[in-house]
């Protein structure tokens, strides 16, 4: 890694989040639970490119936010994870979509999970991340599924989109 700007810690994070891709590729792997090179770059609704997502992969490993590891069933894939690091994250990504919510115009099946964790607050997000260190760290399962629930709200958004 360069040296820093600054040793602020808002400059330090954006040197570390701030390109147009990482936090999208997180966002991806934290919401979508897409943990293969191959479902980053083909269901990314942003269109990232194969060199791009490469590269961020790798800086997201160098600064400790992603891990990766042999995938067992197929000896040329590797699996994602997301890391206590990147995990701490989730209430950041959900105030950003809140802001997103209230100062942009998002596309309804795009934003309904946004509105579920604003709606959620903190108590939801740490419940999130407990899923999330069982899914991506190998923690012990949460009895309830708030993945389930923002996948839920999704893909019934999409539904309602498609009608």
């Amino acid at each position: 890694m360069n040296t820093p700007r600054s040793g602020c810690p808002i400059n330090l994070t954006l040197e570390t989040l701030g390109d147009r891709w990482s936090l999208i590729v997180i966002r991806d792997l934290m919401f979508g639970n897409r943990r293969h090179f191959r479902e980053l770059l083909t269901q990314s609704e942003e269109g990232i490119a194969s060199n791009i997502l490469a590269d961020r992969l790798a800086r997201l490993e160098a600064a400790g936010l992603v891990s990766r590891r042999d995938d067992p069933s197929h000896k040329q894939k590797v699996i994602y994870s997301l890391t206590e690091a990147s995990i701490d994250l989730v209430p950041l990504l959900a105030q950003i979509g809140g802001w997103g919510l209230r100062h942009t115009q998002p596309s309804k099946e795009l934003s309904v999970r946004a509105k579920i964790l604003e709606d959620g607050g903190p108590k939801l997000w740490s419940a999130f991340m407990v899923e999330l260190r069982h899914l991506h760290l190998g923690m012990p399962a949460p009895q309830e599924s708030v993945f389930a629930k923002l996948r839920a709200a999704y893909e019934a958004a999409i539904a309602d989109r498609q009608d």
